[in-house]
């Protein structure tokens, strides 16, 4: 079944990465885009669409109904995983939404989060905390993937909870880089297209802000000139995961 035309390129990126017959939570769920495409294409059976607002949830119940899926898809007015109780769901989708917030969410949710079986996650800002964040907990990231949609780069990331029986916290054994945390490991090992783009993007904009700020000697544009530089050596590491193609054809 092909994805209904309301569904956006992230929202389906992020669908995707929900793994088939799940009982998924969808927090912060706005119009419920997500729970409904993954139970009308047959890849789920039961949601749990989620919000603070109840603005949010009317929109979300508007769609639900349309949709004939009253029986399959329960809202719940809830501050991130707060009215929700351990083991309603196996699979939560947060996405939208800002990186602070879906640490405090996470945090906050923890008796619920820690009967997950994975969370997909996609963060709109701060995105090198948040994953600084779910190693420091213990998370396994699983996969991660990444988009553009009308200019705009998204990147997002399927991790599961540390097992609940053991909670003392696990770092990976060999730390992640700098480069690792802001651009997304698995996406740089996988030499992932689209961040390869999102790379050569950044590396052209800091070399153009470096060229103007060439003929500036104050204090401030010292400064500026040290930050740009950094961000441009960081993202040069980056793209250096692409210098070397692996040889599939085995030639």
């Amino acid at each position: 079944m092909g994805y209904p035309s309301y569904l956006s390129v992230r929202l389906k990126a992020v669908a995707e990465l929900v793994s088939d017959g799940r009982c998924l939570a969808d927090i912060g769920t706005d119009h419920a885009y997500i729970p409904i495409w993954l139970v009308k294409s047959g890849r789920i059976s039961e949601a749990i669409a989620a919000d603070v607002n109840r603005g949010p949830l009317q929109r979300a119940l508007e769609h639900i109904r349309d949709n004939g899926l009253e029986d399959r898809i329960k809202l719940r007015l809830s501050d991130g995983f707060l009215a929700l109780k351990p083991g309603e769901a196996d699979s939560a989708v947060l996405a939208g939404m800002g990186g602070g917030l879906m640490i405090r969410i996470l945090k906050e949710g923890a008796r619920v989060v820690e009967h997950l079986e994975e969370c997909i996650l996609q963060p709109q800002s701060e995105i090198e905390k948040v994953r600084a964040f779910l190693l420091e907990e213990g998370f396994l990231f699983l996969k991660e993937d990444m988009v553009e949609e009308d200019g705009k780069y998204y990147p997002m990331m399927k991790v599961k909870p540390p097992i609940r029986e053991h909670r003392e916290k696990k770092k990976p054994e060999t730390p992640w880089s700098e480069a690792e945390l802001r651009y997304g490991k698995l996406l740089l090992e996988n030499r992932n297209p689209v961040l390869r783009e999102f790379l050569e993007r950044e590396i052209s904009i800091r070399k153009q802000i470096l060229s103007r700020l060439e003929s500036g000697n104050s204090f401030r544009i010292a400064e500026r000139r040290r930050e740009v530089e950094a961000e441009l050596d960081c993202a040069e590491k980056g793209l250096n995961y692409y210098a070397v193609q692996r040889d599939y054809t085995g030639d």
